[in-house]
């Protein structure tokens, strides 16, 4: 039997039965919640991941729906648990869900949502913040000081890497990827070279755009290429930042032979997801190339490191926090608790899950609608006309 686990409950005598398996940033996703009659209940138990009995023990005999983590695993057991209480409804509090067994939710018909559309800024601001600390050495630079070895200014002391005028590689320009881009070109002035499926036609506009204005400004125009091959990029970038989706085609992405393809100074950033990158190569690749540097949100095994990677001089490692703005995450609080309430009441699936303005406006209801549900056509789930 499964052990109870300590909670928080809002409106305790709500028509409806929501849980939440983690205190989640702000309030306005309870408020939304409890103003269409649910009882919300929030895990506070002092553990960072719950284990499936946990979330067993959370949903109980009686539940409507879940708002659950990516660290959690959610497949047969658990959805099968959910639907026995009846609940309909899931959403992960992230726009990735690998954590997942979206064929499992279909048999039990568990609508499972995530939260798209809110992440594209922040998660670019972080993957730019790991290329220009990696490049200037800030967190090696940072700890030196506070070891109290600074004893006064030397030539040699902590030299990086210039960014104006360099390339800047992106492999998977979708929205984050160019938004990324965007970012390092106009706050850098560097050239693109992109590798993507399909051609990032706004962005290949933005970046002619601002080249036309540096030119007519007297400045050195930045340029753009669409690389035929992600080998391409890995040999001429001076960084190159990820974002494609994890898929068995992309399952160690960045191998021992693809580092090897980079320049020996190149700076590689990773926020996209931990397996896209073999690990145990990019740490030896780390040791042999002393000025080869690399950011990385996300870790193949993750919460845990690979052997050797804490010691490396030349890693910037961050736990998993590019989407960890106060706006965002809050944002994602909402979306994820507008999933569940809109299966709940029945309301349609929103027509567009990347155009969330309207359920994040503060000042006006939410639309009556799912932000976005992952198996919508799977369960035949009708399209909201709004």
């Amino acid at each position: 039997m499964a052990k109870p686990v300590s909670i928080e409950v809002w409106n305790p005598n709500g028509k409806y039965r929501v849980v939440s398996t983690k205190p989640m940033p702000g309030t306005r996703w309870i408020n939304l919640l409890i103003e269409q009659d649910c009882r919300v209940e929030i895990c506070t138990q002092k553990k960072t991941i719950l284990s499936v009995e946990d979330i067993i023990a959370l949903i109980g005999e009686r539940c409507d729906g879940v708002i659950g983590q990516l660290t959690e695993d959610w497949g047969e057991t658990l959805f099968s648990a959910l639907s026995r209480a009846g609940g309909k409804a899931f959403s992960n509090m992230a726009v990735g869900y690998n954590n997942v067994d979206v064929s499992a939710a279909n048999k039990y018909g568990v609508a499972v949502g995530n939260t798209p559309g809110v992440l594209t800024e922040t998660t670019a601001e972080l993957a730019a913040s790991l290329s220009v600390a990696a490049a200037r050495r800030i967190v090696e630079a940072d700890e030196f000081m506070r070891a109290g070895l600074y004893d006064g200014w030397l030539p040699h002391l902590f030299v990086g890497n210039l960014l104006k005028g360099q390339t800047v590689g992106v492999i998977g320009a979708g929205r984050i990827g160019s938004a990324y881009a965007r970012m390092m070109i106009e706050g850098f002035k560097m050239n693109l070279i992109y590798y993507d499926l399909y051609q990032a036609t706004r962005l290949e506009k933005f970046v002619t755009a601002y080249g036309e204005f540096l030119k007519a400004n007297g400045e050195q125009p930045v340029t753009w290429r669409r690389a035929a091959s992600m080998d391409e990029v890995l040999r001429e970038a001076d960084v190159i930042s990820l974002h494609p989706i994890l898929d068995k085609t992309t399952f160690h992405l960045i191998n021992k032979e693809s580092l090897a393809t980079m320049k020996k100074e190149a700076i590689l950033v990773n926020c996209s997801r931990g397996p896209v990158v073999d690990e145990v190569a990019l740490v030896e690749h780390l040791r042999q190339n002393p000025m080869f540097r690399v950011g990385l949100d996300v870790f193949e095994d993750e919460p845990y490191m690979k052997p050797g990677l804490s010691d490396m001089k030349n890693a910037i490692v961050v736990p998993h926090i590019a989407s960890a703005s106060k706006w965002t995450r809050e944002g994602m609080a909402t979306l994820a608790s507008l999933n569940v309430l809109g299966k709940i009441k029945g309301y349609p699936v929103w027509s567009d899950a990347n155009r969330v303005e309207p359920f994040l406006n503060e000042n006006a209801p939410p639309p009556a609608a799912c932000p976005s549900i992952v198996n919508a056509k799977a369960l035949s789930l009708p399209v909201s006309r709004l």
